[in-house]
């Protein structure tokens, strides 16, 4: 049997069950179908002899039940949204028996777009996030994913740029993973958790295609892989016995946003922007209640605007007079992107459905651009990708089998926009922040910019999920997958050569910075790897009060360009040589990171226990208490698996010239010359770096022994069901502990004569970047170092949206104390030798407090929606070298004062007219931050030294996060 390459198709698939009672009590088998209503596809059950039932396997969506028994039947129309398992209790008496709250749903009360239904026995971190909330709520873009923020613990946001990422507690983006239709979207080369979500101002899925999808912020079931923070499972939309379709167009400006802070000052001018989104789809059926359609395309059109501020607080006029002009240039960075889905589904008896699913994205930016770099230095970002997925699904009376086999291919490969050579001008860093970091702070950059990537991953994979309900009381379920993935990671960092300039003397370079080409190392690092997981899952109802979730899962991969490599001779013979490294008080051995091609295994201990209970206090699933302990493995980035390859293949090389401010020593052999204009010939630095083969290149090595990054998840929370003002209400509380471990650090292997990392009587700064390996340079070492650990309050409270009420809020307070062992999570360390003696400071990107707010209303063919977001000022990196002077410097990360670090109010508004004959036409109009609040996002985080505090540490700048005030227009139709 075959299968998708990263989650069961369980995880999207929802399950009704419960007792079915006749007059004497329950009723031994009875026949239980449910039947969904749109498409027509069936499932049936039989009771066993306690009057229990379970129909596993169900796409999401609205059915009628039906119950045979004794001659009697009984009907209910119910809702099931994605992953869920729902509990519905019918009599055999013709009167059907009242479902939990929140578990199942009278169809007469609600549509097929009915707010999604709230599971509460289930040890899962879990919130649901329906189509209607994705359709109503307001938005700036249309990626699905911008609406996970309303669950509590999670944070999706928008860079200065357009960028999104999604993140959950501490960790970054690379510890989540999405699951459409069960098959993982999992980035296996960048950091953006997701294919598609990497810097990129992109959608990763057409948002006409996605239905419904549940966010997992810890304590997943078994059947969940590759991630260690938040899983998102969303199911796409299919079609039905009825033809259906819709367009969109929606559109902003800058003639529709207010002014940002240095606009009003008029400091730079207002740059043209243009926002156009549209798309179209279209479905129905094949052959009636056998086989249907959808197919769906989204088109996204940016042009945003991007402010030039120099960098170290220069303002233009402050720039030499022959570059303000060039500063003053109004810039916008243009994107287009094309989103294609389609599906069909083929039911060709009541135990079978087959799926095909294709999906394609195409997306083309301008980036890299904005700040102090002008619009010549930006990259041309290209993206592309397709994933196909082939599904067989067989139900049996008590047990169900899920198969997959799926295929993808995804590339991305930035460009500079010019090809030619870059300019920087630089400007001294100052006091102890230059003693720790001898390097020029930037102020502009203009010319050809240096990133030139090609990375990607292709390939299959199979997989089959099995569930078994024979055994009273008891959900088994099992699964195994197997993925052959072709991943490639190329990069050539400088591209071009880019000359860096002192502003004090920007009339010679004082360096330049290009990459030369070493040895018979391919440019591209290829691997084939392979993928192999089980897991082994069971759902134990041990009375009606207690459920018990026992899993385990086991996942192993191969990446055969780590561990075949081999260090190159010469490399070895230097580090062999280095007398530094083999003093003893060095504190690591250099065997451990020299590979010899057989002494590099795969990482075998991807044991995963997912342990987890409810315990409902009166049966009747208002009152839960949950909780759950488990561990999770992610995956160790390939790109920088790659970094000991393809940064030999492109070494990065530095020469000095001797100048002004920057003098140094011009020897026949050595890194310093004298300029010459011929400089500027790409040709003569190749030429002299082919005389001096490895001279002054950075080393990345890799410990021999890696482990793959995981969290452990450990969590206790209570759920309610409670009436309020006529209305269903639920509530949760839970408090969640999440501590990740191994992620990959890049430490400095440079040391001095006498072994030490620093100088006497010195523990902070000082590094020895000027003991270079011999014949190469800096050289870094790559070990599992990085941890993370999160504290978390999560507080929900909702009124799911119905149409019987015709509206529906939701409130989600986070309190998070989350901590790093090193900011931001960088894999780069200048500053330790390692990071075993190393504290936790406060992690950055992560706000203490958090609430999010939304409601929806419909009314008069209206339908009103609101989203209020408020948080706590976020920390921000920032070296302390007051509190102990040189002795002691350490990251002290700095947080605003300000109570509210960002606030931002957002309504829609749409109006609906049915012009007959079911074609119904509609406007919209979306108000993004209300109030024009002003979230500033740019402060002077320099501390300063002991004998010199810096006395504007803290001075709030003019850059703010948008968007600034702004409206958008959007129209369309349905039919």
């Amino acid at each position: 049997m075959v299968a998708a390459p990263a989650a069961l198709a369980q995880s999207t698939a929802a399950t009704i069950r419960g007792v079915i009672s006749g007059n004497a009590g329950p009723a031994a088998n009875a026949s239980v179908t449910a039947t969904n209503i749109t498409s027509g596809l069936s499932r049936k059950a039989q009771t066993g002899a306690d009057g229990n039932y379970t129909l596993a396997g169900l796409p999401p969506g609205t059915y009628r039940i039906e119950v045979n028994a004794d001659g009697q039947t009984n009907t209910r129309n119910v809702t099931v949204a994605v992953g869920q398992a729902a509990t519905l209790n019918l009599s055999t008496g013709g009167v059907a028996e009242t479902a939990p709250a929140g578990e199942a749903t009278d169809l007469d009360k609600v549509t097929v777009t009915s707010t999604a239904l709230v599971e509460t026995k289930t040890s899962e971190i879990a919130t649901y996030v329906s189509n209607k909330q994705i359709a109503a709520l307001p938005q700036a873009s249309r990626n699905f994913l911008a609406f996970a923020d309303i669950v509590p613990g999670v944070q999706f946001t928008t860079g200065t740029e357009g960028s999104t990422t999604l993140r959950s507690g501490a960790q970054l983006s690379n510890g989540i993973n999405v699951y459409v239709d069960g098959v993982g979207q999992k980035d296996y080369v960048l950091k953006g958790g997701i294919t598609g979500q990497d810097s990129s101002r992109g959608n990763p899925f057409p948002q006409l295609g996605i239905a419904e999808y549940k966010v997992i912020t810890s304590n997943y079931k078994a059947e969940y892989d590759q991630l260690s923070s938040a899983a998102i499972t969303a199911v796409t939309k299919s079609g039905g016995n009825d033809y259906h379709g819709s367009f969109f167009w929606d559109r902003t400006s800058d003639q529709w946003a207010s002014k940002t802070v240095r606009e009003e000052k008029g400091e730079v001018p207002k740059a043209e922007q243009k926002q156009e989104q549209y798309g179209a789809s279209f479905s129905g059926p094949l052959i009636q209640d056998k086989m249907h359609f959808f197919v769906t395309y989204e088109a996204k059109e940016y042009n945003s605007p991007r402010a030039i501020t120099p960098g170290r607080n220069y303002r233009i006029e402050d720039l030499p007079a022959q570059f303000q002009d060039m500063a003053r240039q109004s810039i916008s960075a243009p994107f287009k992107e094309d989103l294609y889905f389609g599906k069909i589904d083929w039911t060709p008896g009541d135990a079978h459905l087959i799926e095909f699913t294709a999906k394609y994205r195409k997306e083309d930016e301008l980036t890299n651009i904005g700040g102090a770099r002008l619009a010549d230095y930006g990259t041309l970002k290209a993206g592309e990708e397709t994933r196909l997925d082939l599904r067989y699904q067989y139900s049996a009376a008590n047990w169900l089998n899920d198969a997959h086999l799926t295929y993808e291919d995804t590339t991305f490969g930035p460009r500079p926009a010019t090809l030619a050579n870059g300019f920087q001008l630089r400007v001294p860093k100052q006091g102890q922040e230059a003693r720790n970091n001898p390097d020029m702070e930037e102020v502009l950059f203009f010319g050809g910019g240096g990133d030139f990537q090609d990375k990607g991953q292709k390939g299959y994979a199979l997989q089959n999920d099995f569930t078994w309900n024979g055994w009273e009381g008891h959900t088994i379920k099992a699964g195994v997958k197997y993925k052959v993935i072709d991943i490639t990671a190329m990069e050539k960092q400088p591209y071009s050569p880019q000359f860096r300039y002192d502003i004090r003397n920007f009339a010679t370079p004082y360096e330049v910075n290009f990459s030369g080409t070493a040895g018979d190392f391919p440019p591209s690092v290829k691997s084939r790897n392979k993928q192999f997981g089980i897991y082994l899952q069971d759902d134990w109802e041990v009375n009606e009060h207690l459920t018990l979730n026992l899993g385990l899962r086991w996942d192993y991969e191969t990446t055969p360009s780590y561990e075949d490599f081999r260090t190159p001779a010469n490399l070895v013979a230097a580090l062999n040589g280095f007398s530094n490294i083999h003093q003893p008080g060095v504190d690591y051995n250099i065997n451990d990171y020299i590979s010899t091609g057989n002494n590099r295994k795969a990482f075998k201990g991807g044991w995963q226990p997912r342990l987890g209970f409810s315990y409902d206090l009166n049966g009747d699933e208002r009152h839960v208490i949950f909780g759950g302990a488990g561990r999770s493995y992610n995956r160790n980035q390939f790109d920088y698996l790659s970094f000991e390859r393809y940064r030999l293949a492109f070494q990065q090389i530095t020469y000095q010239f001797n100048s002004p401010n920057h003098s140094c020593t011009v020897t026949p052999t050595g890194n310093c010359f004298n300029f010459d204009p011929s400089f500027y010939d790409p040709e003569t630095l190749a030429a002299l770096a082919r005389q001096r083969p490895n001279a002054g290149s950075e080393v990345f090595l890799l410990n021999n022994d890696l482990k793959t990054p995981y969290s452990d998840q450990f969590s206790l929370g209570m759920r309610n069901g409670f009436a309020m003002f006529g209305q269903e209400w639920n509530s949760s509380a839970t408090l969640v502990h999440v501590r990740s471990h191994d992620g990959i650090l890049f430490a400095l292997g440079n040391r001095r004569p006498d072994g030490s990392f620093y100088p006497p009587g010195v523990s902070f700064g000082s590094a020895p970047f000027g003991e270079n390996l011999p014949g190469f340079g800096k050289f870094f070492l790559g070990n599992n170092a990085v941890e993370t650990k999160t504290n978390q309050v999560l507080l929900s409270l909702d009124k799911p949206f119905s149409e019987e009420s015709g509206w529906g809020v939701s409130f989600a307070y986070t309190y998070t104390d989350a901590k790093e062992n090193r900011n931001n999570s960088d894999i780069f360390t200048f500053d330790y030798p390692n990071l075993d003696n190393v504290g936790y400071t406060r992690a950055l990107g992560v706000s203490k407090h958090r609430f999010v707010a939304t409601g929806i209303m419909d009314f008069y063919g209206m339908t009103l929606s609101g989203k209020l977001t408020l948080a706590s000022p976020e920390a921000e990196e920032s070296l302390n070298c007051v509190k102990y002077g040189d002795k002691a410097c350490f990251f002290d990360p700095y947080t605003p004062g300000n109570t509210i670090g960002f606030k931002q109010f957002d309504l829609a508004l749409q109006k609906e007219w049915d012009t007959g004959a079911g074609f119904k036409m509609w406007a919209r109009g979306d108000v993004l931050n209300v109030f024009n609040w002003r979230n500033y996002i740019d402060f002077d985080t320099y501390r300063g030294t002991q004998t010199d505090p810096n006395e504007k540490l803290g001075e709030r700048r003019d850059n703010i996060a948008l968007p600034t005030r702004m409206f958008k227009l959007s129209m369309g139709f349905n039919w």
